[in-house]
């Protein structure tokens, strides 16, 4: 499997670090985030240096459905409601000048990368409350001065109760901006971060002296100072590449339960949805469920790609982005963006862009990773707590569940093999792989997710394939 992005381009690789180097500022991730906020200091004349575990763009970047907005759900009511209209405005603020950064740098710096110029929508297939929310979501987002509208009139092939329209937002081929974002920039790939100490990066091959560090990494693998792995819970969700489907113009996100996801790219409709929180998926099945709607919806249409991405989930709804921690006055993080990674790596880099430099950025208070806000991040709080315990309980006092001998052929799962718990994939063949179920990161049980056929961690997200190799952080090492 993989995302129509890689499979429409092959993105430069990148020399490893060979001994040691001072730079101004060093930014640990080539993602999106990553290399957006090296641009950015490179243009402010700040001496940047990118390390990247693996090749630029591998991450979660090559994975998402490369929406370019400022519509984030039903987002603005919500914060104007819990922080306030400044603080919702300084949301709107951000993500409506990370839209125009982006028309900025592809013009400026010539990236062919099918930039589009469309319309996002939120659309509800509900009445009553569904509706209704539309509607204050229209109107608050209207105060905060974004464009938006409610309209009744979509071009979806299915009847809508309601919709909330942005205007001037875009899509785009997220490797081919990136491939044109980086060139120029001093990059080293397969270059693993194992420690940071103050401005002393150390990888395994040399080490990189900064007076500022950026953590772009999609989750923060250092877990104090910060305490991110307390404050943030993985999603993923699941996309299919369709041909002779509907082609929409506009991007829609759905608001109901198991709303759907849709926009257009090089002639396929992308298809979104499915989403659960990362190690909760055991039965598994989500790429048939989003196969079946798309059936029903086009029944001549034949899939091309399926892929699935993951998520920071932050307790209340907004992402960290600025100071790591109080601790650590020249670290920077940019973090839990929810779906909506691409208007907030841009929002990232220009906030952490100011604060390296010195200069104040008017909407950078509301994302501050130091922000207190109990009232809103409660109900998250209790419920991340319960699954670290639980899952942390269930690695020590939870039996297998069964036998590696009752395992058919194809699957894996918790179960005892040589009298104790382990983590087995069996071939078709009959071939075992058998694996730790204890996470390097924490050490909370991993279970088996077999769309993907991988270990994923329940507590903060961390992901291994059947023979234990690491795919997502915040582990930094693979399984035994």
């Amino acid at each position: 499997m993989g995302s129509l992005w890689t499979k429409t381009i092959s993105m430069p690789e990148r020399e490893s670090l060979s001994g040691d180097l001072k730079t101004e500022a060093a930014v640990i991730g080539a993602g999106m985030a990553g290399i957006l906020t090296a641009r950015l200091l490179a243009e402010s004349g700040i001496g940047t240096v990118v390390l990247e575990a693996a090749g630029i763009g591998s991450g979660q970047t090559k994975n998402t459905t490369a929406k370019i907005t400022s519509q984030h759900g039903l987002i603005y009511q919500r914060l104007a409601e819990r922080f306030g209209m400044e603080a919702a405005g300084q949301y709107a603020s951000a993500n409506e000048k990370a839209v125009g950064e982006y028309r900025r740098l592809i013009k400026e710096y010539e990236i062919d990368c099918h930039f589009t110029e469309s319309s996002a929508y939120l659309y509800s297939c509900e009445a009553g409350e569904s509706e209704e929310a539309l509607l204050r979501e229209a109107e608050t987002a209207g105060a905060l001065g974004i464009s938006a509208e409610f309209t009744r009139q979509t071009e979806l092939p299915f009847p809508v109760t309601g919709a909330v329209r942005f205007h001037r937002q875009a899509h785009f081929h997220p490797l081919e901006f990136l491939k044109g974002a980086a060139e120029g920039l001093e990059i080293y790939g397969h270059t693993p971060v194992l420690s940071v100490e103050g401005g002393r990066i150390r990888t395994e091959r040399g080490t990189v002296t900064a007076d500022h560090v950026v953590f772009a990494t999609h989750y923060p693998f250092i877990n104090v100072p910060g305490y991110y792995f307390m404050r943030m819970y993985q999603e993923r969700s699941y996309v299919l590449a369709l041909e002779r489907a509907f082609l929409p113009e506009g991007m829609y996100y759905g608001t109901d339960e198991g709303g759907l996801s849709l926009r257009s790219a090089d002639g396929l409709l992308l298809l979104g949805g499915e989403s659960h929180r990362t190690g909760e998926n055991r039965e598994g099945g989500r790429y048939e469920k989003l196969a079946r709607r798309a059936e029903a919806l086009w029944p001549d249409g034949k899939e091309r790609f399926r892929w699935s991405a993951q998520d920071c989930m932050t307790l209340d709804g907004i992402p960290y982005i600025g100071k790591f921690s109080a601790k650590t006055p020249n670290w920077y993080v940019a973090a839990g963006f929810q779906k909506w990674g691409m208007t907030s790596s841009m929002a990232a880099a220009m906030i952490i862009r100011d604060a390296v430099i010195g200069r104040e950025n008017p909407d950078a208070a509301v994302f501050s990773p130091e922000r207190f806000t109990p009232s809103a991040s409660a109900k998250n709080l209790i419920s991340g707590g319960f699954h670290m315990v639980r899952d942390l309980s269930r690695e020590l006092f939870a039996l297998p569940r069964a036998m590696e001998e009752e395992l058919p052929c194809g699957h894996g799962g918790v179960v005892e093999y040589e009298g104790k718990k382990a983590g087995v994939y069996k071939e078709e063949n009959g071939r075992l792989h058998v694996v730790s179920v204890r996470c390097p990161h924490m050490g909370c049980q991993l279970e088996w997710n077999p769309d993907e056929k991988s270990w994923d961690c329940p507590c903060h997200g961390s992901r291994f394939d059947y023979t234990g190799k690491r795919i997502d952080n915040p582990a930094q090492e693979g399984i035994k």
